[in-house]
């Protein structure tokens, strides 16, 4: 059995595990991200939603989170507090800015954008990429939603129905592409239009269909490496302001937000091994001092001072609920918080209610330190005290909690050096 040796490894390559993996490379720390499988960037939109309902539609997430850290003092964001968002917001934004071209994201914690999704609702996002911004719904005029008979996770009539429905002026127009097969994914199309003779093709074909329109939206196909450079192309061709709409997983521009976030920790010099599953781990008193991971031939042991765990919860399978009502942190055993009483029930009848186990998670303290393993830290959607789905606010708590438990770790291994 192989063994290799880290300051600090994080265990989860969702966006608070690559975040926090990001922010310990560029602060010095010899980090490792390691995860079983990519985490649930490929299936999100790419917007950083920070806090969209409390209950009702969100305005402005920083006043709505000051209003919550008060009601909900076991939230991620009372333990983490506003100064903590606001902070991993600057990072993120300059992250997108140095990273790899047409990947910039906009928005800040003033104010969310109305945004649609693609069955034409409106979601309240904070941050989001930069080409998203023009389908702010606040600004728009006359809609063009954009729809190729090909792709058919897309239906721009239902899209621009149910905008009419929220008040926007929208029609559906249906672009028909001369295309070598009779249906193409938004991966398919992504790669495509960063052809610049595709685009082109493109756009001849689209710019009859949409002279009446103030602005255009497309499905998320804007390219996959050089989204800016596409959009920026497209909008001049149409002479228009151009958007995108998320689409069914795969997301596009999710797969975008995971380009990178890895670019930046490979970057710092940080590293990344997917398809690594821990199978064990051993600890020394209330310590833990390695893992064990399942990889191809044989399993290798990573040891580390400090580790972070950013595994999700019961939708990634790190947090699992037995047949007799219990539920056990699959990775590192960790106790959980959040979890009913034995004789209490699991589950109410209705579907869309908040469940009583939907906010359950890792015990932390006041630090984001696991209860009862000193060198944890954890982050995301392991943390216990939210119901993203029900707030939008998944990506924000997984954006702030893995930069600041980054912080906190690498303060950590200072305080260790020094001693």
């Amino acid at each position: 059995m192989r063994t290799r040796g880290f300051d600090v490894i994080v265990i989860g390559a969702g966006t608070a595990g690559m975040v926090a993996g990001a922010v310990l490379a560029e602060l010095g720390a010899r980090v490792c991200v390691m995860a079983k499988g990519i985490g649930s960037t490929h299936l999100a939109p790419g917007t950083i939603d920070v806090l969209g309902y409390a209950p009702e539609r969100v305005p402005s997430p920083k006043e709505a989170i000051a209003a919550l850290v008060e009601a909900q003092p076991h939230h991620p964001y009372a333990l983490l507090g506003i100064e903590a968002v606001s902070d991993a917001i600057d990072w993120f934004r300059a992250a997108s800015r140095e990273g790899p071209p047409g990947y910039a994201y906009t928005g800040d914690l003033e104010h969310n954008l109305l945004l649609p999704t693609a069955i034409g609702a409106l979601k309240p996002s904070a941050v989001v990429p930069a080409t998203f911004a023009a389908g702010d719904a606040l600004g728009l005029g006359r809609l063009a939603v954009v729809g190729i008979p090909q792709l058919r996770d897309f239906h721009a009539e239902l899209c621009a129905a149910n905008l009419r429905l929220a008040g926007v002026e929208a029609t559906a127009i249906s672009l028909e592409l001369e295309l070598d097969r009779a249906d193409e994914s938004t991966l398919g199309l992504a790669r495509r239009l960063e052809d610049a003779h595709w685009r082109a093709y493109l756009s001849a074909r689209l710019a009859p269909l949409v002279g009446f329109a103030d602005q255009v939206a497309l499905p998320a196909v804007l390219g996959l490496r050089e989204p800016g450079a596409v959009h920026a192309d497209l909008q001049e061709r149409l002479g228009r302001a151009v958007f995108e709409i998320p689409t069914l997983p795969p997301s596009v521009p999710g797969m975008r937000l995971f380009e990178l976030l890895d670019h930046t920790l490979r970057s710092a010099g940080g590293g990344l091994v997917v398809g690594a599953g821990v199978v064990s781990h051993r600890r020394g008193g209330d310590r833990v001092v390695s893992v064990d991971v399942a990889s191809a031939g044989s399993n290798t042991t990573y040891t580390a001072d400090m580790f972070l765990l950013a595994t999700g919860g019961f939708h990634s399978g790190a947090i699992t609920l037995d047949s007799r009502g219990e539920a056990r942190d699959q990775v590192l055993d960790l106790p959980l918080a959040g979890i009913p009483a034995a004789e209490a029930p699991r589950f109410t009848p209705s579907y869309l209610d908040e469940q009583p186990l939907a906010r359950a998670g890792i015990a932390v303290d006041a630090d984001l330190r696991a209860v009862g393993a000193d060198n944890v830290l954890v982050a995301g959607a392991s943390l216990p005290g939210a119901v993203p789905w029900l707030e939008a606010s998944g990506e924000g708590i997984a954006l702030s909690s893995g930069h600041r438990a980054a912080h906190l770790l690498a303060a950590a291994l200072g305080q260790r050096t020094a001693a």
